[in-house]
């Protein structure tokens, strides 16, 4: 793939990403663990979401250096800064009139936003860019304490909730969907994402 292109699928997957983020904060349910840690966060201290996002990758992107014993990898801060902005406005601009309190509702918009960040994560993954720093501190618990990727993903869901608790952040139902039904989301669009952007590769 030419360097345009993978710029143009990294940034369209972190916005298709940020969109589906923000369906599931507003469907109000409960968001996914580190979006909940965001927005708790961002009610208890001020500052936006997006910029939370911001705060706590940069956070991340030294813990996963000090447990690899590398130097902090500096270019995951794009992604940061990119998600971050991307949130806020959807927050701000297109999303903030959404306010659903009749739970069927609430559920069909909690799960379109996780079909959403499946498709996102899946696209941007494909331009093989630095990786945002929560999917990497999955990558990091792996390779520091030895076990599998779905036991350092679980650890990682375990750990953000945790912190999401302590700030009151949006816990709920719509919590443990997120956390069960966002690797099959990623995993069905990965093979069509995969086969996309394979047509592009120039051989």
């Amino acid at each position: 793939m030419s360097w345009f292109f993978r710029s143009t699928i990294y940034v369209g997957g972190l916005f298709i990403l940020a969109f589906g983020a923000t369906l599931t904060i507003k469907a109000n349910l409960g968001a996914g663990p580190w979006d909940a840690l965001n927005v708790g966060l961002s009610h208890l201290v001020g500052l936006t979401i997006g910029s939370w996002i911001v705060i706590v990758g940069i956070v991340l992107i030294f813990v996963n250096a000090f447990l690899l014993r590398k130097k902090p990898n500096l270019l995951s801060l794009a992604t940061v800064f990119i998600l971050g902005f991307f949130v806020d406005f959807w927050m701000a601009h297109l999303v903030n009139q959404l306010h659903y309190f009749i739970f069927a509702s609430q559920l069909l918009l909690l799960i379109t936003g996780l079909i959403i960040i499946g498709l996102g994560i899946a696209l941007y993954l494909q331009s093989e860019f630095p990786l945002n720093p929560i999917d990497h501190f999955m990558v990091t618990i792996q390779e520091r304490f030895g076990v599998n990727l779905m036991t350092a993903k679980l650890i990682g869901e375990i750990l953000a909730l945790l912190l999401a608790f302590l700030v009151n952040g949006p816990i709920g139902l719509g919590t443990l969907i997120i956390a069960f039904g966002l690797g099959p989301s990623i995993q069905f669009f990965h093979h069509y994402c995969s086969k996309l952007t394979g047509k592009f590769v120039v051989k």
